[in-house]
């Protein structure tokens, strides 16, 4: 039947609504089921009202509104502390970045993130960033150097009841904590197969790393000696020099390895400076003959793969990353006091200038 001369507001009016009875046929649930979750939202599992919800959404129920405010309602809280480094730098803005998205991602629980960078890297400084985190997460992520008042810190924390995780670098403690980052064995082993087939000459080989008292950098540069032990042994490794997290402190590192070793083939950048490190390479005019590893995809090494300085690049997986942390912390929380955190090694991403 075509109504003449009626409006779209009229026929609106005109078409029945959608009622509970309609919500709970298309649910499959009871009507008294669907009453529930209107009225004592509290009292309605967060998968029942979240199919309550879809069926409302389905059959253009008016309370929809209302239904939506008893899933939120419902949903389990939980307070995730991250206590991250120095907030100038890409990597961990990058971090930051990706955790937030993650956490905004949870439809089955609401994630109050609280994130905090630390300037001052002292293992004094870290231990009092955990203690302000603690005072109301529930479950806290970092990373920091291997040191025992970070480890005293966290040992503390864990009596408590409070849930650790360790982002990036493994850390150690008389208690379980979890880790979530890439088997930095591994990575070292990579860069030394990447040295082996790229570099065209037998030489001398640079190793840059930012602090020794990061367990994923010592590791690294164990896996690293233990590949040309194994495969490459005409390779002379120097000794490594660390940059202390600093740009302008890997710059002069480099430069120096550069004046002093004439016969360098190599330079694997596997901690912080990597922009430092990048720009002595570019300006020494040695760039091309010298093969270059780095670590984590950012702007500055992106552009350092592009003009050549930088020839093969160990990546974090970020999203990837940012995911797995927040849902093993969930996993956690849920999990309850006798619940250990999990240990999680990501698949590590590898770029050249051919794949970006």
């Amino acid at each position: 039947m075509i109504l003449v001369g009626v409006s779209w507001f009229e026929m609106e009016k005109r078409v029945a609504r959608a009622t509970i009875h309609d919500v709970a046929k298309a649910a499959g649930l009871s009507v008294s089921s669907v009453n529930r979750a209107l009225h004592e939202p509290e009292k309605v599992r967060p998968e029942t009202l979240q199919n309550i919800l879809q069926a409302a959404e389905s059959v253009r129920f008016y309370g929809i509104g209302s239904i939506r405010q008893g899933l939120d309602k419902a949903k389990p809280k939980i307070r995730i502390g991250i206590l991250l480094l120095q907030p100038h730098r890409a990597f961990y803005k990058s971090l930051a970045t990706v955790l937030e998205a993650a956490a905004r991602t949870v439809r089955d629980h609401e994630v109050l993130l609280q994130i905090e960078f630390l300037d001052e890297l002292s293992p004094q400084n870290v231990s009092l960033g955990l203690d302000r985190l603690a005072e109301t997460a529930d479950v806290i992520g970092l990373v920091a150097p291997e040191h025992p008042v970070v480890s005293a810190s966290i040992e503390r924390l864990t009596e408590n009841g409070k849930k650790i995780f360790a982002l990036v670098s493994q850390l150690s403690a008389r208690c379980t904590i979890g880790y979530i980052g890439l088997d930095a064995w591994k990575v070292g082993r990579t860069a030394g197969w990447a040295f082996d087939n790229l570099c065209k000459r037998e030489g001398k080989i640079g190793i840059l790393v930012g602090n020794h008292r990061f367990r994923c950098q010592e590791t690294n540069e164990s896996g690293f000696r233990s590949y040309f032990r194994e495969h490459a042994n005409n390779f002379t490794l120097l000794e490594p020099q660390s940059t202390f997290e600093n740009a302008n402190i890997a710059r002069e590192v480099t430069e120096d390895i550069l004046a002093k070793h004439a016969d360098l083939v190599g330079l694997f950048i596997s901690g912080g400076g990597i922009s430092g490190a990048t720009a002595a390479l570019r300006d020494s005019g040695r760039g091309n003959d010298i093969v270059a590893v780095g670590y984590d995809l950012m702007d500055v090494t992106r552009t350092a793969l592009l003009d050549g300085t930088l020839n093969f690049l160990i990546s974090h997986p970020m999203a990837r990353m940012g995911e797995a942390a927040i849902a093993a912390m969930i996993q956690a929380f849920d999990g309850g006091a006798e619940f250990p955190p999990s240990s999680i090694s990501l698949p590590f991403d590898i770029h050249t200038s051919e794949n970006l």
